[in-house]
């Protein structure tokens, strides 16, 4: 078959059949990864072996190393994939503009939000972050924590710098306690409950910014 084009611009078969083996292969590839961030959520990362991932593909280990060249690499797309898609969304909030409440409302749905679509990376960074973060090639989780926590602490500051949060709290202490939180839910969630992700993210906003306790603060420090 040739490979130039007729008079009317539209390309040849050939053309044509390259481009669809090519998304064919990006689509077994995105298959191949979701079926290891499952098995690493499930079973850990350091137990789950590159055969039992081509077993679940229903192919054999020497077929996997066609697409990735170790374990290590199927599991860096799994987490850099999360983190990329979170702290774009979490830059996003910031860029509106918004009081810090308004802000720090939206970062929680932003958080809460995640938990369905990655809720593997979520498991596997739970399970997995001390081992991982051991080798040069996953520094960038460290780096990526330290940006995110830059994000919620920088909030919570200026909303206690204009009287909208308390001041007697401990800014990065907050923090911490609203992303344990967050991330821990993914070990209880589960999709198609009674509270899906956008009502489990407004029961906590509620909570986080009104409070549990009715009447008059016994918590105010002296």
């Amino acid at each position: 078959m040739t490979t130039r084009k007729n008079s009317a611009g539209t390309a040849t078969p050939a053309k044509r059949q390259r481009a669809t083996s090519s998304g064919a292969a990006s689509e077994r590839r995105d298959h191949l990864v979701k079926l290891a961030a499952e098995l690493f959520a499930r079973k850990g990362f350091q137990a789950t072996t590159v055969r039992e991932i081509a077993e679940e593909a229903g192919i054999l280990s020497g077929s996997l190393y066609h697409h990735f060249d170790s374990k290590e690499t199927i599991v860096d797309e799994v987490l850099s994939t999360f983190l990329d898609d979170l702290i774009a969304r979490y830059r996003a909030a910031l860029e509106t503009g918004g009081d810090p409440r308004t802000v720090l409302s939206e970062m929680v749905r932003i958080g809460f939000g995640t938990l369905e679509p990655h809720r593997a990376a979520i498991t596997v960074m739970q399970n997995d972050w001390n081992y991982l973060q051991q080798f040069e090639r996953f520094n960038y989780l460290v780096k990526a924590e330290e940006e995110v926590e830059q994000m919620w602490v920088a909030q919570i500051k200026a909303g206690q710098g204009v009287g909208l949060f308390r001041p007697d709290v401990d800014a990065k202490l907050t923090y911490r306690m609203i992303r344990d939180t967050i991330w821990v839910a993914v070990r209880w969630f589960r999709p198609g409950g009674r509270l899906n992700t956008t009502g489990l993210a407004e029961h906590y906003i509620t909570v986080l910014f009104d409070g549990l306790a009715t009447g008059e603060r016994t918590s105010q420090r002296a």
